[in-house]
Order: C-alpha cells, then sequence, then structure tokens
C-alpha cells in the first residue's frame, strides 16, 4: 500500500511540472510575440523567470494576464479572418457573385426573401 501512494505522489508532481512547463512556455510565446513590450523589458521578465520561476510567473499573470488574453483573441480573430479570405480566394467566388446567384434564386422562387436577406449578410460579412 504505500508503493501506492508513493506513485500516486509521483504522478502528482509530474502533472504540476507539467502544468508549470505550459505555463512558463505560454508566458514566454506571450513576451516574445508583444510588439508593444520593449526589448529590455522582456529580458527583464525573463531573467526574472529564471531567477525565480514560479513567484514571477505569478506575478506575470497578475499583471500582464488580461493582456494575454486580448492578444490571443486578436491572432485568433486575425487568423481566423486570413482563413475566410484564403478560402474565398481559393474558392473563387466574391461577394457580388455569391448575392447575384441568391438573387436568381429568389427570381426563380426557389428561396424566400428572407432567405436572400440571410444570405445576402453571410456573404457581406
Amino acid at each position: 500500500m504505500h508503493e501506492f501512494w508513493q506513485y500516486l505522489l509521483f504522478v502528482l508532481y509530474i502533472f504540476f511540472f507539467i502544468a508549470y512547463l505550459m505555463v512558463m512556455f505560454q508566458i514566454i510565446t506571450d513576451l516574445f510575440r508583444d510588439h508593444e513590450t520593449s526589448g529590455w523589458a522582456k529580458a527583464v521578465w525573463i531573467v526574472f523567470l529564471i531567477l525565480f520561476p514560479v513567484l514571477t510567473a505569478l506575478v506575470y499573470l497578475i499583471v500582464r494576464g488580461k493582456g494575454m488574453a486580448l492578444r490571443q483573441q486578436q491572432r485568433i480573430a486575425t487568423a481566423e479572418q486570413q482563413t475566410r479570405e484564403y478560402v474565398r480566394e481559393a474558392a473563387g467566388r466574391n461577394p457580388a457573385q455569391e448575392i447575384a446567384d441568391a438573387k436568381a434564386l429568389l427570381d426563380s422562387g426557389t428561396i424566400s426573401p428572407e432567405e436572400f436577406e440571410a444570405l445576402k449578410a453571410k456573404a457581406l460579412a
């Protein structure tokens, strides 16, 4: 039974170590992707992350956590927009063509005016 608790404690240590590494990599990634922070400030954060890792990580998350989230949201939105543009370009269709096709469907009676407006809004988005 004693070995079971040692094994469980070992697994717990590994879990926390991996969580710690994930936080550190996230902080370092955020530091180097932040274009508003000067090189000297980045260097100071890195030095403190090496000398006092847990304390510095907590301070970083408290001080810059909201900014980390906003920068991540901006990167995701930019990547999503670029993907949409690429898909539209690769498909070879532009919003005007999509609206014209929807108008043809509306004129033929295949779709309702509400569906036409929904397709039009989707094409323009």
